[in-house]
């Protein structure tokens, strides 16, 4: 039986030689990362260690560190899997970020957010670690209208949501190499759910999105976890239950590149995925789990859920179980 989570890997500076460690990093950032610039520290003595775990469609890596400075540089090309937005916790030390104009200073438990792709500075004068939580960008825009302007934002570690959402992730990185990789991955969506909630607790509300049309969008969302599970579900029955048009309604989730309907298939698939990496569920068939879910048609259940996650329902929930589980 498999009792530990394997799927992580270690990056260490350690383990190259002290003349090579400068390009080392710059290279192993710019790959499992974004590319940057790094300044080292002032006497030279370059060290940084990175454990990446995957995490679903996240990825969770603890990092510590000697000093360091880091830019990522405008104009500078990424690729496509990187276009993601970061989610900080500092565990230890100091650490200050600069983006879009802001700067925010952490405290260990703190957290804070910014976008891969655009410019920012990080500076930690001395030695710290934190974890870094990788979210895809088309997740966070699904969730949280105005994200864009939830970057370099202190969302203090001791209090309200931010307290709960440090808490869990602290906690998750602490015990990750004693849980099998099912029992960790299925950690990931509740991860997501309370950074969603404090990113929200701090976000200004003098965004681009109006405070009507962001109600609004938040409206329809809620009505649709509430009926996920039900076969019925469309856009006649979210605009009845919302009191919104279907134009309407399909408007609002433009600003998101995505509809209504998409939006709908993509949480049922979401819910799925969890289902079927959730032991409780176990003695569920893929069937059971994509009927509870609100789809009628296993072959377009089937098709939908390779589409999202790259392959089957059942090769995902084999691939979790680990070979001596099958």
């Amino acid at each position: 039986m498999d009792t530990t989570n394997s799927t992580a890997v270690t990056l260490s500076t350690a383990d190259v030689p002290r003349r090579e460690r400068h390009g080392w990093l710059r290279e192993v950032i710019g790959r499992e990362y974004v590319r940057v610039e790094i300044g080292p520290p002032a006497d030279g003595a370059l060290f940084n260690e990175m454990t990446i775990h995957p995490w679903q469609d996240l990825r969770l890596s603890v990092i510590r560190s000697n000093a360091i400075g880091i830019e990522r540089l405008p104009g500078e090309p990424y690729r496509a899997d990187q276009d993601a937005y970061f989610a900080v916790v500092l565990l230890s030390g100091r650490y200050s970020l600069d983006q879009q104009g802001r700067e925010v200073f952490l405290r260990p438990g703190d957290i804070t957010l910014y976008d891969a792709t655009r410019p920012h500075r990080i500076h930690c004068p001395r030695s710290f670690s934190k974890l870094i939580v990788s979210i895809p960008r088309g997740m966070l825009r699904e969730r949280i209208a105005g994200i864009e302007h939830c970057t370099a934002l202190r969302i203090p570690g001791t209090e309200a949501m931010g307290a709960v959402a440090s808490r869990f992730l602290r906690a998750s990185a602490g015990q990750a190499g004693r849980m099998n990789s099912r029992e960790f991955s299925a950690l990931a969506g509740h991860a997501l759910d309370l950074l969603t909630l404090a990113l929200t607790s701090v976000r200004p509300g003098n965004f681009s999105l109006s405070r009507s049309r962001s109600h609004s969008l938040y409206r329809v969302k809620a009505f649709v976890e509430r009926h996920l599970a039900e076969p019925g579900l469309n856009a006649g029955t979210v605009a009845k239950g919302t009191g919104l048009s279907s134009r309407y309604i399909n408007d609002l989730f433009k600003d998101e590149e995505t509809s209504l309907m998409r939006h709908v298939w993509r949480r049922r698939l979401d819910q799925c995925g969890k289902d079927l990496l959730d032991p409780a569920h176990a003695g569920h068939s893929l069937s059971e789990i994509a009927f509870r879910w609100g789809f009628n048609d296993l072959s377009h259940f089937s098709r939908a859920f390779r589409q999202r996650f790259g392959c089957s329902p059942r090769e995902y929930r084999q691939h979790a179980l680990g070979p001596g589980r099958r």
